[in-house]
């Protein structure tokens, strides 16, 4: 995955929260409490919405930074390519760029930015408080997804991901993928439908990984109006192996197993390893969200 080294980035797009001190988050139930919410929120929506709350427990760090330190440090593509920081800021302005045309041509909804927030072991949100612990989240209160960027090292050392730029894209590229959800009122059908491998938790999920495979689909060849140019030059077929390697990887049913020694699908509240690949896969090689109607064909 490269990006143009000239390409522009708009750290307005992101809101850079690390190193500014969070309230006393803590996450309850110690070891099944966090099970619970990795479970529930992990690449998914947040924590009130799947009807999960915080309570007492840990959080983790990404280590020390400065607050706003993207927007010192991120100006171009160069910089995207050097760092990890700057490369969710790349990734962030490519969704945007191409939900903002796509969405109205294919919906006629405006497309409305939303906000891409960087934090360190807790943070504030319209949705309430939340730590680390429950992974990347898009809280639909305020129009915002939230994201320690040390997740991406739980993702390989807990989850066995393989890691990698594009993995930490396709997570991004979901999280917006709840956004588009949010824009076209579908994360209204979830309701108290929330567990179960047929549950409407489960399809809003899989259709968040299908719209982050569209994304994936144009990626190269939506141009930023700055340069003309796209912002991401390449994308190979490791890169998509590795937003496969961590779609599969966040599966209920992998994590359960992993968890627990057992699988049970009346519980699942973000679909199976192999569903979740497939849609991002139906997702990336159509570049259709129409094909993404996870609610009428699952």
């Amino acid at each position: 995955m490269q990006f143009d080294d000239q390409g522009d980035l708009d750290t307005s797009q992101v809101d850079d929260r690390r190193g500014i001190p969070g309230g006393k988050v803590t996450i309850g139930g110690g070891v099944v409490g966090l099970i619970v919410v990795l479970l529930a929120v992990v690449l998914g929506v947040d924590p009130q919405l799947l009807g999960l709350s915080s309570g007492g427990g840990s959080t983790t760090s990404n280590g020390a930074h400065t607050a706003g330190e993207v927007q010192q440090a991120c100006k171009t593509g160069a910089d995207a390519n050097r760092r990890q920081d700057c490369r969710i800021v790349a990734v962030t302005n490519s969704v945007q760029e191409f939900w903002r045309t796509e969405l109205p041509k294919r919906t006629g909804t405006a497309y409305r930015n939303a906000e891409t927030v960087l934090f360190t072991g807790q943070v504030s949100t319209a949705c309430g408080p939340a730590t680390s612990a429950v992974g990347p989240f898009y809280c639909p209160g305020d129009r915002k997804a939230y994201f320690d960027l040390g997740f991406f090292n739980e993702l390989s050392a807990r989850f066995g991901a393989k890691g990698g730029p594009f993995a930490e894209s396709y997570v991004v590229a979901h999280e917006y993928g709840h956004h588009i959800q949010n824009l076209l009122g579908t994360m209204q059908k979830v309701g108290s439908d929330r567990q179960g491998a047929n549950s409407a938790s489960v399809k809003l999920e899989l259709q968040a990984d299908c719209y982050a495979g569209v994304w994936a689909h144009h990626a190269t060849t939506t141009p930023q109006p700055s340069t003309g140019r796209p912002l991401i030059a390449t994308l190979t077929d490791q890169d998509i192996a590795q937003g496969l390697d961590a779609a599969a990887a966040v599966g209920d049913d992998r994590i359960q197993q992993q968890a627990t020694g057992r699988v049970n699908p009346e519980s699942w509240t973000h679909g199976s390893s192999d569903q979740r690949k497939t849609w991002f896969t139906t997702g990336y090689r159509t570049g259709d969200l129409a094909q993404c109607d996870t609610f009428g064909k699952l």
